[in-house]
């Protein structure tokens, strides 16, 4: 017979630091099990958040799914910032190149709804432009 699923969760550790709280308590889930795995699964992403989906069974076991790190923390990363303007049609905090944008836009495309590169520039674009980073060498889309 199938497992039954009781839940899925959409969560978010930075890499190799998962550790059993509230967030996986809630799912009734094998609490050590999980941050072992997820843990050695991101080895190769340190300092990274990693956002993650978490199925849980109704017999308390689990899979779980790495997704890409988010485009704004990529985004932040690139431009040497910590966070983005607070008002980004008036501000400019950061300038980066279409070449880091196609860099960002080539890691996240698995988790992007894109279908080339091109068009995961767009999206990767249009995030920048609402953390006031300004992209140079790329023609600005409205």
């Amino acid at each position: 017979m199938a497992k039954r699923i009781t839940r899925i969760a959409k969560l978010e550790f930075m890499a190799m630091q998962a550790k059993p709280g509230a967030e996986l308590a809630s799912l009734g889930i094998n609490m050590p099990e999980f941050t072992k795995q997820f843990n050695d699964a991101t080895k190769d992403r340190a300092g990274d958040v990693v956002p993650v989906v978490i199925t849980a069974y109704d017999d308390k076991s689990f899979d779980f799914i790495l997704k890409t790190t988010p485009a704004a923390i990529l985004l932040k990363k690139a431009a040497g910032i910590e966070k983005g303007a607070s008002n980004a049609k008036t501000q400019t905090v950061a300038t980066i190149s279409a070449d880091k944008v196609r860099e960002i836009a080539e890691y996240k495309l698995v988790d992007l709804n894109a279908n080339d590169v091109e068009a995961a520039m767009k999206i990767i674009a249009g995030t920048a432009k609402n953390m006031g980073i300004k992209i140079t060498g790329m023609e600005e889309t409205n």
